[in-house]
């Protein structure tokens, strides 16, 4: 992980333009070209993405994961989550299986994915972060680990103006910390749609929370545990980059770390304890 600047390799996927409108025939012919030779017509590894108005940005994730350098037979989908923006035109123009989920929310978009899948495992990413081409194989591989029904990556931040690459390395390497602690008692509080893979007979049986709640993927795997053991992928060549756009939610970057700090300090001790159910009704 580099602490001083983004990593040379997810520049190819950093489109800038505004709108669908603005995107070249030819950046979907190549993305296309990926694809066709990445996915199998009998997968047994899907990906899903659950996107809501991202027009735009579905195109760095859909482009990073076509040059994923796997052997797996698998395949993409994408659930277009009620957008109102053209997301569905981005999506037709991609030679990937796409749905339309109605229902607005996260749970919702994954579930419609999940029920669609070929695959017998799931990974599910989202749709405006870098996948690094190990990511898939990294993944699937810890998953086949006997006993495991679930997995976790890391992710990291690219950096920009008013949030450098030093300071988000602190600010990884903290998170990273509290991550193992909960690993300990409670691995759910670590899983993340942008980079988590399970079981799909497993997930068919629990299903998502067909609402929008908040941290749906963790709850998902929080009800995968009774099925086996939730395991963490740890390289740093397997972290997923996301942009900084909720961390700007929270202020300037020193903003952003004292809140944090003052988050898991609150709730340091509770990651020590038996895991709680927290479950609303999903319905």
């Amino acid at each position: 992980m580099n602490i001083l600047k983004n990593p040379e390799w997810i520049k190819e996927f950093e489109y800038t333009y505004d709108c669908f409108a603005d995107i070249p025939d030819e950046v979907f012919k190549n993305i296309n070209a990926n694809l066709d030779k990445l996915q199998s017509a009998t997968p047994i590894v899907s990906i899903i993405i659950s996107a809501w108005n991202e027009e735009v940005d579905i195109l760095k994730t859909v482009s990073s994961l076509s040059k994923l350098e796997t052997d797996l037979p698998l395949e993409i989908i994408v659930v277009n989550n009620n957008s109102t923006d053209r997301t569905q035109d981005t999506l037709d123009k991609l030679h990937i299986k796409n749905f339309f989920q109605p229902i607005q929310g996260w749970g919702p978009g994954r579930q419609m994915g999940m029920e669609n899948a070929a695959g017998k495992y799931i990974l599910m990413a989202d749709s405006d972060c870098i996948y690094p081409s190990c990511w898939a194989n990294n993944m699937v591989r810890r998953l086949q680990t006997a006993g495991v029904v679930s997995v976790y990556g890391r992710y990291s931040f690219i950096s920009e103006k008013g949030f450098a690459r030093w300071q988000l390395s602190i600010l990884e390497t903290f998170k990273d910390m509290i991550a193992e602690v909960r690993q300990l008692k409670r691995p759910f509080l670590n899983s993340y749609g942008m980079s988590m893979g399970f079981i799909k007979e497993f997930g068919l049986k629990e299903g998502f929370y067909m609402n929008k709640t908040h941290g749906e993927d963790g709850r998902m795997c929080y009800d995968l545990m009774k099925y086996g053991t939730v395991k963490p992928v740890r390289s740093n060549k397997n972290r997923v980059w996301t942009g900084v756009r909720t961390l700007k939610k929270g202020g300037s970057f020193s903003q952003v770390m004292k809140i944090r700090i003052l988050k898991e300090l609150k709730r340091f001790s509770e990651y020590f304890n038996t895991r709680m159910k927290h479950h609303p009704p999903k319905n």
